[in-house]
C-alpha cells in the first residue's frame, strides 16, 4: 500500500535487452533457451491491473487481455516480467502466421480469442515488490521468476525451461528436430540491460529472418489481378539511408493482402522513397508509397548484391519502427 493507503498500482515497465545475432556460443557460463517466434512483451502488474508493453514501449494491454491472469497468478506480489507472446498451433508449436490475426487487433473479439488464444512466455523477472533486480545475475533472476510464478497453474502463462548443461549446438540441433526458430544463449552472470542490444545475450536462428520496410507495391497478374502482386523492400544502411534490398510475392493470404491493400493506399506518394536505385523491371508500374510500414520476411540467402533471394512475407511487425530496420548481414 502507498503512505495514503491506497494500492500504488503497477509499477512502470521499461524496454526490453536485446540480443545480438551470431553462432552459438561455447566455453562455461552460458545458459541457453529455446528462441520462439512471437512478439516480445513486458508486462508490469500490481495494483489489480497489468499493463503489457510491446518491444518498442507501445501499450498493448487491451490487445491481449488472456495476460489479466498475471494478476490472480502472482497473488499479490507487484512485478515487472520480460517474455514472448506467442500463438501455438495443432501442433504445439508457436506459429507466427496465426499470431498475426492478432497482432493488429486493438480489441480482440470473443470469437477471434477463442480461434487465436496467446501464451505468454516468461523468461525474465526485472523487478519484485519495490525491489529492482536488473543487476543481479541472469541465473538469480531465473531463480526468482520460476519461484515466482507456479508451474502450469493456467495455460495462458508458461515459464519455459532454461539449459546451462549441455552445449548451445546440442540445443540448436533439438529445436531444429522439433521445428522451433532457434536458440538464445544468455550468459548466467549477465545483468539486464534494458533497452540495450548486449553481447552477453546471443541469438541464433535456424531460419533467415529479415525485418523490412515496405516502399512500394507492383500490381499483380491473372489470379492476382486487381490486388497486390509484389513489395517492393527496403532497410537502412549505416549512414541511415533506405536501400532498395529486393521484392517478395509469396506468402500472403487473400486477407492478409485485402489488408496491405488497404494500408498502402492511404499511403500512396509521387515518386520512390529508397535512396538507392530500383531495378527497372521493378520500378516499372511500381506504387511508391511513404516508407513506414515494417514487415518480416523469411528469405534463403542473399545476392551478390545483397537482395533477398527466394523471400517469402511473414507479416507486419507493428512492435518494430521504420528507423529499426537495418540491413541484412551475409552469412
Amino acid at each position: 500500500m502507498g503512505h495514503d493507503g491506497r494500492d500504488p498500482g503497477p509499477p512502470e515497465v521499461v524496454l526490453p535487452m536485446l540480443a545480438v545475432a551470431g553462432p552459438t556460443p561455447t566455453g562455461a557460463g552460458w545458459a541457453f533457451e529455446f528462441k520462439w517466434d512471437g512478439v516480445r512483451a513486458v508486462t508490469a502488474v500490481g495494483g489489480g491491473e497489468v499493463r503489457v508493453a510491446s518491444r518498442n514501449g507501445n501499450d498493448v494491454t487491451h490487445s491481449y487481455p488472456e495476460l489479466a491472469v498475471l494478476g490472480d497468478l502472482l497473488a499479490g506480489h507487484r512485478a515487472v516480467l520480460d517474455g514472448e507472446i506467442v500463438a501455438l498451433g495443432p501442433d504445439g508449436r508457436p506459429w507466427f502466421s496465426l499470431l498475426q490475426q492478432r497482432m493488429h487487433v486493438q480489441r480482440p473479439s470473443g470469437v477471434l480469442l477463442t480461434r487465436v488464444a496467446v501464451t505468454y512466455y516468461l523468461f525474465d523477472l526485472l523487478w519484485l515488490d519495490g525491489q529492482t533486480l536488473v543487476d543481479q545475475p541472469y541465473q538469480r533472476r531465473r531463480a526468482r521468476l520460476d519461484e515466482l510464478v507456479p508451474r502450469g497453474a493456467t495455460p495462458r502463462i508458461w515459464v519455459p525451461q532454461y539449459y546451462a548443461d549441455i552445449s548451445g549446438a546440442q540445443l540448436l540441433e533439438v529445436a531444429g528436430e522439433h521445428g522451433l526458430e532457434g536458440v538464445v544463449a544468455k550468459r548466467l552472470a549477465s545483468r539486464y540491460e534494458p533497452g540495450r542490444r548486449s553481447a552477453a545475450w546471443v541469438k541464433t536462428a535456424l531460419m533467415r529472418t529479415q525485418e523490412v520496410v515496405v516502399g512500394g507495391w507492383k500490381p499483380g497478374e491473372g489470379r492476382r489481378a486487381g490486388t497486390i502482386g509484389s513489395l517492393l523492400l527496403g532497410a537502412h544502411d549505416q549512414a541511415g539511408r533506405l536501400v532498395y534490398v529486393g521484392h517478395v510475392g509469396t506468402g500472403f493470404s487473400d486477407r492478409v493482402l485485402r489488408d496491405l491493400r488497404t494500408r498502402l493506399r492511404e499511403l500512396e506518394r509521387p515518386g520512390s522513397p529508397f535512396d538507392t536505385p530500383v531495378p527497372r523491371e521493378h520500378a516499372r508500374y511500381a506504387h511508391w508509397v511513404d516508407p513506414v510500414l515494417v514487415g518480416e520476411v523469411e528469405y534463403r540467402t542473399l545476392t551478390a548484391e545483397g537482395r533477398l533471394r527466394h523471400s517469402a512475407w511473414r507479416g507486419l511487425r507493428p512492435d518494430k519502427t521504420p528507423d529499426e530496420v537495418r540491413l541484412p548481414e551475409p552469412a
